[in-house]
């Protein structure tokens, strides 16, 4: 195995693409760019002498055992905390997006492996980041990009390092992950039981959804939450404001264009619906990150569209202040224009180029297409945005892209919730950590009976997703912060019993 020390700290990128939309991956992006400069000051104080970088050559096909090609798979380790040669090993998977030394450098798994004396490891999921070969994008090689050969790939893994350190049994393994990633934790536990003893899935959607305008309900709801500052006026102002926008289209797409400042006038019928989706992910993407978004929080959005002050005087109409909106989103990401073309979109796909380790709107898309669908739709009367989101005008592009036929796509997500039980997966020691403001709570596992058994759940009523995830800040919400001694207790909870386990099978060994 071959290591590179870290030389520095790196600009974090996206936590994940959940979502398809261009601006809520932007602001996804800019969110963990943020929580880099919020633990800098933190990672000063870390011994970056313990970080080391490896790679795997991985089976490209895990299931193919007469295929030999493989792919580098990168990962990084923190032996900083590590109590040898006993202590736990903690987990942080990757997601659709790269790994960095940050991922074994500071968030709450970090502290929790600070105070456990665990070793750190962040692994990197195949295709994202490093971990792709030079013609991984090709249509014909996305083949081997999955949910199912990225589990293998953990499996392997673990015996790889088990190897590496020298571990036993003695050493227990707990897994971490958000959103996506969050899910692949719960998935992992529930397929390798014998290989992590315990997981913790935050804002995780282990349930697949090919039309997901529950997204778009959730969102409409947190807006009139007024504990996160929200109200019925608001989420009235936003129905208003693009019910508004779509009429204005029909009449006089010059002007929409115009005061939104869209690099191109919206004239064909797919363009046009880029912008309503364009326009819906500003709102969408404050909601469902809302005071860890470096935009504008909940509160923030409401008070833009709801204010009645002098200061409003001349965007008194509902369609002016989502104008207004459009206006702070670009003048915060210091974009000219709002890029509206669904041929530029398409073309940007379509490029099968490894250009740099940020690339994963193409694989995201893949995956949508092949596993888990997540279209966010709002062709329900109670979505708050416009009905031009269609379930058909969103899943087109996978027959564009990959050529991968709409009528496919039921089976597909169907498949999925098959092979990994939906939203009721049976699994044991698997926390379940969801914000309440967060739409993809809606996709996850709660609060209940479940198989006879309830599930183990902490449920943040009043904060957005993966927040918990994230190292504790002074001003934090008092939810927040009792959610992660919440999430503390349950792990020291597994670690005590795995020991525990450990002590009776050792006992029985040696009474034999």
């Amino acid at each position: 195995m071959v290591f590179s020390k870290a030389q520095c700290l790196v600009l974090l990128l996206l936590w994940n693409f959940t979502d398809a939309g261009r601006i809520l991956m932007n602001m996804k992006q800019r969110v963990r760019d943020v929580q880099l400069q919020r633990a800098k000051q933190h990672l000063l104080t870390v011994a970056l002498q313990h970080v080391k970088e490896g790679r795997i050559h991985q089976q490209l096909d895990h299931f193919n055992r007469q295929d030999a090609k493989t792919f580098p798979q990168r990962f990084f380790v923190n032996e900083a905390f590590w109590q040898r040669p006993d202590g736990p090993v903690f987990l942080f998977i990757g997601g659709e997006g790269p790994v960095y030394e940050f991922d074994v450098l500071a968030g709450h798994h970090v502290d929790m492996a600070a105070e456990h004396g665990a070793l750190l490891l962040a692994v990197e999921h195949r295709y994202y980041g490093e971990s792709i070969n030079p013609d991984g994008l090709k249509t014909e090689n996305l083949a081997h990009l999955s949910s199912q050969q990225a589990l293998t790939d953990l499996a392997v893994l673990h015996q790889y390092i088990v190897q590496s350190f020298s571990l036993s049994r003695r050493n227990i393994w707990i897994s971490f992950g958000g959103s996506y990633s969050g899910a692949l934790s719960a998935w992992f536990r529930g397929k390798f039981p014998h290989l992590v003893f315990g997981a913790v899935a935050s804002s995780a959607p282990v349930k697949a959804e090919l039309d997901f305008s529950a997204y778009s309900d959730a969102v409409g709801l947190s807006l009139m939450n007024e504990a996160v500052g929200g109200s019925e006026k608001c989420v009235s102002a936003v129905r208003e404001a693009f019910g508004a926008t779509e009429a204005l289209m029909i009449r006089n797409v010059s002007q929409v264009a115009k005061d939104f400042r869209c690099c191109q006038t919206p004239k064909d019928h797919r363009d046009q619906v880029e912008l309503m989706q364009s326009l819906a992910d500003i709102v969408m993407g404050t909601v469902q990150y809302n005071e860890e978004s470096v935009l504008m929080s909940i509160s923030d959005l409401c008070g833009v569209m709801t204010n009645q002050s002098a200061a409003y005087e001349t965007e008194r109409e509902p369609y002016q202040r989502l104008v207004k909106l459009s206006q702070i989103y670009r003048s915060s990401s210091e974009e000219p224009c709002l890029d509206v073309s669904h041929e530029k979109t398409v073309k940007n796909l379509m490029d099968t180029t490894v250009q740099s380790e940020r690339r994963a709107e193409r694989q995201w898309t893949y995956q949508t297409c092949t596993e888990f669908g997540f279209y966010q739709t709002c062709e329900d009367a109670s979505c708050p945005f416009s009905g031009m989101v269609t379930l058909r005008s969103q899943t087109e592009i996978c027959l564009e892209l990959f050529g991968i036929s709409q009528k496919s796509l039921p089976g597909r997500v169907a498949f999925t919730n098959r092979y990994y039980g939906g939203d009721e997966p049976h699994t044991h020691r698997v926390l379940y950590v969801n914000g309440g403001v967060d739409p993809w709570k809606e996709l996850s596992v709660g609060n209940r009976t479940d198989g006879g058994e309830e599930a183990e759940s902490v449920f943040i009523g009043d904060s957005a997703h993966c927040a918990d995830m994230a190292r504790g800040r002074v001003t934090d919400r008092r939810s927040l912060k009792n959610a992660r001694q919440e999430i503390e207790k349950h792990v020291e909870s597994w670690l005590k019993t795995a020991q525990q386990e450990k002590k009776i099978f050792d006992h029985k060994q040696m009474k034999q």
